[in-house]
């Protein structure tokens, strides 16, 4: 860090940029909107890990369904690996919340108040005025108070909006743990926006070295054409020209986040964020040369001209992922409202009743409520013959609550056939049958 030198980076207003910002705008109203939208009568996203409650697009998931958040976790890695295979860590430059918020909201604070990168940078090596601390305050004081706010909405993810709102609004002492929280993720918040910046993408941020792992050359990525631009140099007027289409007025370098040189090849460091694309392709007009000198492109396509095509390990990638999303897809939709589990009675295994000539076993049931509302039910096996009698009985399940049931299932003696037989059970509610859960029904056989 002591060796670290400040970025500061040119921002050239490019149509790349525009798309990006139009980009960045959506997914910015997205995500401080996501926590107050309401589906189902439940917030849009939430990760409560304190209650272990998961709600995704108004769906909970409670912690009976961790199997299906492992594989949904699973079915994200390999699209992640997929996608960036074919295009490289553009995720990072267009639709990483790091980046939204430093390019999209910090960054433009600060050459607000501050003016562009030449009188960022004079400012700051100039010695301490009135003026520069008026600038410094006002802005460190607006970075603080928008990391409050993120803060805020990043805690409503996590708390749910019904108890951010009582943390803001009720007495401090009540809610003195929650307080804490906002405090410490405002200044992890401030800090990363204020004095980490590019060094959480380069440094922290693992996804870089991934990428690294899993490119090759036909991975499409932000790239400088070096067989066009190569030898780099100025260019006079009136003589003919025996260099490259880059000038080396270096650009490129002023406008990268990062701070590198997008011409010494694919780095870790480069978040695909397209700026330096604006930049060229700014020069190559003014110049009057072709445009995209730095664009989307391969390392075949730049070396061999070669253009893209899918290989094997893409087909390989895309194959698994397609495996994954449709087992998913099947467990979510085949996903029961309750979660039934039944068990006999532990240190029984049934009982003669000689007065009527039948047998019984008993069970211990455990219900839980999946669903965003309270459940009235009821249990019916499904051989006629079979009856239930209740010791424990319930016939309401709350809204995320869990019952738990005893009873005896009866069956006449006559007509069984086999010491252990499989039985039945349908879980209705509104005359609707919402589950449906077997066990086994042990007997002695009636010769």
């Amino acid at each position: 860090m002591q060796n670290r030198e400040w970025l500061y980076p040119r921002i050239i207003k490019g149509k790349l940029y525009k798309y990006r910002s139009a980009v960045s705008y959506f997914f910015l109203a997205l995500l401080f909107a996501a926590p107050f939208i309401k589906l189902n009568g439940e917030q849009l996203i939430l990760l409560n890990v304190l209650e272990r409650k998961f709600v995704f697009f108004g769906v909970i998931f409670w912690p009976q369904d961790f199997y299906l958040f492992v594989l949904a976790l699973l079915t994200f890695i390999v699209f992640i690996v997929l996608f960036t295979v074919v295009f490289g860590r553009v995720f990072c430059g267009w639709a990483c919340p790091q980046t939204i918020f430093l390019e999209m909201v910090f960054r433009k604070i600060e050459n607000w108040i501050e003016g562009d990168h030449v009188k960022q940078r004079k400012l700051d090596e100039s010695p301490l005025t009135l003026e520069k601390a008026s600038k410094k305050t006002l802005k460190h004081g607006l970075f603080l108070l928008i990391s409050f706010f993120i803060a805020n909405i990043f805690l409503a993810y996590f708390i749910g909006t019904s108890a951010l709102t009582k943390i803001v609004t009720e007495p401090i002492a009540q809610h003195l743990s929650g307080f804490l929280s906002i405090c410490i993720f405002t200044l992890v918040f401030y800090l990363v926006f204020s004095r980490m910046r590019e060094l959480v993408c380069t440094v922290a941020c693992p996804y870089g070295r991934l990428q690294g792992v899993l490119l090759d050359n036909q991975s499409i990525i932000v790239a400088y054409d070096y067989e066009r631009g190569e030898p780099r140099g100025k260019k006079a007027k009136k003589e003919e020209n025996h260099l490259g289409d880059c000038i080396d007025c270096k650009l490129c370098v002023h406008v990268c986040p990062t701070g590198i040189d997008i011409r010494q090849g694919t780095q870790m460091e480069c978040i695909n964020c397209t700026a330096c694309i604006d930049a060229c392709d700014m020069v190559m007009e003014k110049i009057d040369r072709p445009l995209r000198l730095i664009g989307f492109k391969s390392e075949d396509e730049i070396k061999y001209k070669k253009p893209f095509k899918l290989s094997k390990r893409i087909y390989g990638y895309s194959a698994v992922l397609l495996i994954l999303m449709t087992v998913l897809g099947y467990l979510l939709l085949s996903r029961s409202d309750v979660k039934a589990t039944i068990l006999r009675a532990s240190g029984t295994l049934y009982q003669l009743r000689d007065q009527d000539k039948t047998v019984s076993n008993l069970y211990t049931a455990e219900l839980v409520n999946k669903t965003s509302a309270d459940l009235k039910f009821e249990i019916q096996p499904d051989d006629p013959k079979a009856t239930i009698q209740f010791i424990q009985k319930e016939n309401e399940l709350k809204y995320g609550g869990t019952v738990k049931i005893t009873f005896f299932v009866v069956m006449p003696q006559q007509g069984i056939k086999k010491y252990k037989s499989d039985i039945g059970f349908k879980l209705l509610s509104a005359g609707k049958v919402i589950e449906h859960f077997n066990t086994t029904f042990i007997a002695p056989p009636n010769d």
